[in-house]
């Protein structure tokens, strides 16, 4: 394997030490990839290194076996230091089938380690991933080393005596290759173990069997002549605390729920199931015991609507979904900033439009966020930028929305809900306070005014149904400032609709100062938001250590944005905006500052490379000198 940072000094004879390792599982929907990576990465957690991971799904349900459609992925890095990407190219590729292997290959490192199931590669198998000839004998494999195992025979052999059927025991097989892998990597396989078990707990026979081909797996790596050397990561230095590993929709759920407890509220989830954001739903079914209500509704009109029924009942009214599922709530979301109620909006973004690529990722909601409804309809935007960030998101966007009663949209995408990397717990007695304040009882012969306002926040109260002496009106038409009466004055309306403006711009006086990584002035500055961060992090790290004037920022609030960002821009002789998208975020910055910020698109579906946004900024680096000795 080729990694500058390896060394053998000091080692037992065929024991070699790395600083990172990325590997890469692929193969057909059916052979459980995202179940061997799932495991690979809980087994590194708890041996105490830094992850980053990326599931690469098939964006066809039920695409033809074998075909390069359906075709899934899962890539995990793990190292001894701080990472912040799940790497861009793979030191060691799994593939169990020529698609898998037509699709992959390209990205693998040269001088990197080629796992392949020659099981699955006949003549039919070929033809299906569109190779004219068997690659394992034209010379396309130069420059790599190879291994070729037949995983599907080595499999039967394993589970000769096991009473499943042949097609059964070929669902273990890539248990066998997880178990080459641990001993390539000087894995533990007892979580593992104790996993399968828990996970299969009512059916013992696949218990036994799939941990039976995986310590067999294992043994063939040790006792075979084919590995002739095993590698070693040495943990990560963290934090002291209790870690665990999670995926952004784990996280983002979370936060929420820890937010619903803070503030004292029964929280209420109303969604409708959409590829990347589904996930959502089932984390939070879980927590019934914690009060949570959640209601899957018939369509995600009915979803939105039902959370924002939630939220007038002085509950904590949320809504998850994707890009399509936000054109349809548009009107809702209207709805909920007329009657001025806390409402928060979880968007997984997903690669577009219409249908689009449902489990690929991009970025291209954010213009559709923020003025993607009819009438001025200003709205909260905020940003996750990894999986372990969307639980303090959540939990920031149930507090704006709770202290400014308005609605507030989550932008979260596929990259981020379905990546995990080790998440230190925060302790819930610091987290910050979410004080919630209902009107309170009326006096006699007092009139209640429902568009009342809080001097500072513009807020208006909150007034729970039934509530003695709070009657008031409420719904989509246009209200009477103060008492909250159906109103078609001119004025009046002009003054509602500032008003509700400056209510969302208020919420930049909340903000604190933008955490840079570098100076707060120099010759680029790289501004980013949402998932990019990781890519963006360590492309700008490694030319700092080169010594180039270059810092980056991560946005996180959107809408309003943060008081100092048009002062930190103009530190800097260029500003540089990466975005999976056509430049959304950048177009907002060039209106709102008159900063010509340059776009760095990407819209295929997959995240950036660190490489791919290092080769950028060295450009606009050298653009950059070239314009000041002008």
């Amino acid at each position: 394997m080729d990694n500058a940072n390896s060394t053998t000094a000091g080692l037992e004879k065929g024991i070699q030490d790395l600083d990172q390792v990325v590997i890469r599982f692929a193969g057909d929907s059916g052979d459980g990839m995202q179940l061997t990576g799932d495991q690979f990465t809980r087994t590194t957690a708890l041996m105490g290194n830094d992850i980053a991971t990326f599931p690469d799904f098939p964006a066809e349900i039920r695409a033809p076996a074998g075909t390069l459609p359906g075709v899934s992925a899962f890539q995990l890095r793990f190292s001894s230091f701080d990472i912040h990407t799940p790497g861009d190219a793979p030191d060691v590729l799994v593939v169990m089938n020529p698609a898998a292997l037509k699709v992959h290959l390209k990205d693998l490192k040269k001088g990197g380690i080629l796992l392949l199931n020659t099981a699955s590669f006949g003549a039919l198998d070929l033809k299906k991933a569109k190779y004219e000839k068997d690659p394992r004998t034209d010379g396309s494999f130069a420059g790599w080393r190879v291994i070729e195992v037949d995983l599907e025979a080595r499999t039967q052999e394993a589970l000769a005596s096991s009473p499943l059927d042949n097609r059964a025991k070929d669902r273990c097989k890539n248990m066998f290759a997880l178990g080459i892998l641990y001993w390539m990597f000087h894995r533990d396989m007892e979580p593992t173990i104790k996993n399968i078990a828990q996970k299969f707990a009512k059916k013992p026979e696949i218990v036994d069997a799939n941990l039976a081909v995986m310590k067999a797996g294992h043994a063939y790596a040790e006792t075979t002549e084919i590995f002739q050397t095993a590698y070693r990561v040495p943990p990560a230095p963290m934090k002291p605390g209790t870690y665990r590993n999670i995926m952004g929709n784990q996280a983002l759920s979370l936060g929420v729920v820890a937010a619903g407890h803070k503030a004292g509220l029964q929280m209420f989830l109303g969604t409708y199931p959409i590829t990347p954001a589904s996930d959502i739903l089932h984390q939070l079914s879980g927590y019934k015991h914690l009060g949570v209500v959640t209601f899957q509704a018939e369509d995600e009109i009915a979803a939105v609507c039902s959370a924002i029924g939630a939220s007038y009942s002085g509950s904590l009214g949320i809504t998850s979904t994707s890009g399509p599922g936000m054109a349809l709530k548009a009107e809702a979301i209207g709805l909920a900033v007329m009657a001025e109620l806390p409402l928060v909006i979880l968007n997984v973004q997903r690669a577009g439009p219409s249908t689009g690529m449902p489990t690929k990722t991009q970025q291209a909601d954010l213009m559709q966020s923020i003025h993607g409804r009819n009438g001025e309809s200003p709205v909260c935007v905020i940003a996750a930028s990894t999986p372990s960030d969307a639980f303090d998101v959540g939990y920031e966007a149930v507090r704006i929305a709770l202290k400014y009663m308005v609605p507030v949209i989550v932008l979260s995408d596929g990259y981020i809900a379905n990546g995990s990397e080790p998440w230190l717990l925060p302790d819930p007695d610091k987290l910050p306070e979410i004080p919630v304040h209902f009107a309170p009882e009326g006096k006699p012969g007092e009139k209640f005014m429902p568009y009342s306002r809080n001097p500072e926040t513009l807020a208006r109260p909150w007034a729970r149904p039934g509530t003695k002496g709070l009657v008031h009106r409420i719904g989509g038409l246009e209200k009477q400032d103060i008492t909250g009466n159906i109103c078609y004055d001119a004025d009046n309306h002009q003054h509602m609709i500032d008003t509700r403006a400056q209510k969302v711009a208020n919420i930049a006086n909340d903000l604190p100062p933008i955490e840079t990584i570098g100076p707060r002035t120099g010759d680029v500055l790289v501004l980013g938001w949402g998932s990019t961060r990781g890519a963006i992090t360590a492309a700008v790290t490694r030319l700092q250590k080169e010594g180039h004037k270059i810092s980056c920022a991560c946005l996180r609030h959107l809408n309003p944005l943060p008081k100092d960002l048009g002062d930190l821009m103009r530190g800097f002789k260029r500003v540089v905006l990466p975005e999976m998208n056509k430049g959304q975020l950048a177009s907002i910055l060039r209106d709102k500052y008159l900063i010509d910020v340059k776009s760095y698109s990407q819209v295929n579906g997959q995240p950036f490379k660190s490489h791919e946004i290092l080769d950028y900024l060295t450009k606009s680096l050298s653009a950059s000198q070239k314009e000041v000795q002008q």
